[in-house]
């Protein structure tokens, strides 16, 4: 009997339940389908998803030996699909996207009415969203007891790839070059091939040095992006490259070494916030596009189109603001630690909605994941579940002087700094004009003006929220 496995965003033969099911089976067409329109959703694939799912496919392509490509709505495609290979059933592990599991149970419901086995599982977290409960069965809407509940369920054992016997299909498989994923003209990701290794051997690499050589250290070193102090295993994880199961299993092992045991379940509390970021999804689907806490609608967010172009380009004038922008737009990646801080400062300096910056993660991160960049966005804002106080307002001086103490950072991403002495590198409108002068900078030209002075800004915000009071959220949902 010949299934389909129609992969999504989990693109790797190890520990991939659908696909180790199928393969039980019998026959296996591997398929993935490119839904441009997302069926009906807000948030096609950004740029720097699109530039890793191109070479995240090359390499699925080739571990498999073959992958059949189509484009266009699964709704539609699917039943001919399944005529053309002759499959009688079809297999996916599941996607927790409000759009991607209202298509999925449309998707399951047309296929079980002409008669094809329909088998989805969990193949992205270490619990499905509904099996964590609130002792009345409510959804948790607190990180800490979320958690507490999550590690006292048990957690299956990763399993290895399986012997998959590939079917023959006579379905026209797409050219991915076709689809015309890569940027081009001009080829702003032309130097991220030198810095990622997208597929499933390129995140067990990753992990494999984390290991080895990150581990030990990630606690201390994990809030500091002048060092290599943390996994960068975000892109694969939220391709499926490498499952939470996996990482969870070995993490789990390192725990018992009493050198590594504090920075190993700091990790592991990190993959908590990612579970936790998809039950909230799923519990409360308008996430990425409400206030969860409904009273910060009140919230008078300004319109400054300028403001936001030099926060998105890095020249607000406060230097690891600025080092974070260029670091998130030359790599597709940015440390966690400054995501906070740069995602604080349109937020609560330049009071600007929290979903204009959401948006432009969302395009621009490598690692852009639905759940994850709402529940982030919605925690620095004040406005979501479990969410930062709204008076915790970033100094991103204060914070340049803690995280970045030598200012390595910023002189990597804003090189015109370079010259600048340590204690004045992340303040240089305060340097004194000689020390300007000999490190060759003219503020206003050669680095900008800060937009905004902090302690205004930090009022003006204060007030803004002294408009919002309580809190309030709803949300339902299911998934096939």
């Amino acid at each position: 009997m010949t299934s389909i496995v129609w992969f999504r965003q989990d693109l790797r033969t190890r520990d991939n339940p659908a696909l180790a099911a199928a393969a039980a089976r019998g026959a296996v067409v591997p398929i993935f389908i490119l839904d441009d329109t997302t069926s009906g959703s807000h948030w096609p694939l950004g740029g720097a998803s699109r530039w890793w799912l191109h070479h995240s496919l090359v390499a699925l392509r080739d571990d498999l030996g073959q992958l059949t490509l189509f484009k266009g709505a699964p709704c539609d495609l699917m039943p001919e699909v399944i005529r053309t290979v002759g499959a009688s059933a079809v297999y996916w592990n599941r996607c927790y996207e409000p759009f991607a599991i209202a298509r999925d149970k449309e998707l399951k419901d047309s296929l079980q009415r002409l008669g094809v086995e329909v088998h989805s599982f969990n193949g992205s977290l270490l619990h499905e969203p509904w099996e964590v409960a609130t002792g009345s069965g409510n959804p948790f809407k607190v990180y800490t007891p979320f958690w507490r509940a999550s590690l006292r369920k048990p957690i299956a054992a990763p399993a290895p790839a399986p012997k998959i016997v590939i079917g023959t299909s006579a379905a026209l498989s797409d050219s991915l070059a076709d689809w015309r994923l890569l940027p081009r003209d001009p080829n702003w990701a032309a130097e991220w091939e030198t810095l990622w290794q997208p597929g499933e051997a390129g995140a067990l690499a990753q992990f494999d040095e984390f290991m080895e050589n990150g581990l030990v250290r990630y606690r201390e070193s994990r809030d500091r992006p002048d060092l290599q102090g943390t996994s960068r295993l975000s892109p694969h994880l939220h391709w499926g490259e490498i499952s939470t199961r996996q990482i969870w299993a070995r993490l789990a092992l390192e725990a018992e070494d009493p050198l590594k045991r504090d920075s190993a379940n700091k990790f592991l509390s990190e993959i908590g916030w990612r579970e936790f970021a998809h039950h909230l999804l799923y519990y409360f689907p308008t996430l990425p596009e409400q206030n969860w806490r409904q009273t910060f609608d009140a919230y008078p967010w300004r319109d400054s189109a300028d403001d936001f172009k030099a926060w998105q380009q890095g020249r607000t004038g406060y230097p690891l603001v600025d080092a974070g922008m260029r670091e998130l737009w030359q790599t597709g990646w940015m440390h966690n630690r400054v995501r906070m801080i740069t995602a604080s400062f349109l937020v609560k300096h330049l009071r600007i909605d929290w979903r204009r910056g959401e948006a432009w993660f969302w395009d621009t991160l490598l690692d852009a994941n639905l759940a994850n960049n709402a529940a982030g966005w919605q925690w620095v804002a004040g406005s979501g579940a479990d969410a930062s106080p709204y008076f915790r307002i970033f100094n991103p001086i204060t914070q340049g002087k803690k995280f970045d103490p030598n200012g390595d950072y910023v002189r990597r991403w804003c090189p015109e700094l370079a010259r600048l002495p340590n204690e004045i590198i992340h303040e240089p409108f305060k340097a004194k004009p000689e020390a300007l002068a000999q490190a060759g900078i003219k503020l206003g030209q050669t680095y900008p003006h800060p937009i905004v002075d902090h302690d205004q800004a930090r009022g003006a915000a204060l007030e803004g929220y002294s408009k919002v009071r309580g809190s309030r959220a709803v949300g339902s949902n299911a998934v096939s």
